[in-house]
C-alpha cells in the first residue's frame, strides 16, 4: 500500500507540470480537480483517484496508479497513471497574414472569411 501524496507534488513528480510551483499555481487557479472536486495544493491523492487537469485550454483525465513523491524519468512517470484523455478534435488551419502586409482588400477579406468558415453564402 502506498501512502497518500500531495496533489501538487504528484503532478510535478509525474511530469504533468515542469515545476512544483506551477502545479501549486494551477491548483490555486482551480485547474485541478480530484474526483470531481476542486483541489487545493495540499489535498492528498491515492491510487484510484481521478484527476482532471486543465493545461493550455484542454482537460487531461488521469487515474492515479501509483503515488510518487520524487520526480522520476518520463518512462517511469508514465507507469504511475492511466491517461483517459479523449482524443482532441482536429483543428482547422487558420491562414495567417504576414506582419506588415497592410490591411486586407475586400477580396482577401472574403477569402479569409471563407477559410475560417464565416462566409455568408
Amino acid at each position: 500500500m502506498t501512502s497518500p501524496v500531495r496533489v501538487d507534488s504528484w503532478l510535478w513528480a509525474v511530469r504533468v507540470y515542469k515545476t512544483r510551483s506551477a502545479a501549486t499555481t494551477a491548483c490555486r487557479a482551480g485547474h485541478v480537480r480530484v474526483n470531481g472536486e476542486k483541489a487545493k495544493a495540499a489535498q492528498t491523492v491515492k491510487p484510484g483517484d481521478q484527476l482532471r487537469v486543465r493545461i493550455s485550454g484542454f482537460d487531461r483525465i488521469l487515474i492515479v496508479r501509483q503515488t510518487l513523491t520524487k520526480r522520476v524519468g518520463a518512462p517511469v512517470a508514465a507507469l504511475a497513471y492511466d491517461d483517459r484523455t479523449p482524443p482532441r478534435e482536429p483543428q482547422a488551419i487558420v491562414g495567417m497574414r504576414d506582419r506588415g502586409a497592410g490591411r486586407p482588400t475586400k477580396r482577401e477579406r472574403r477569402e479569409i472569411d471563407r477559410l475560417r468558415g464565416r462566409d455568408q453564402d
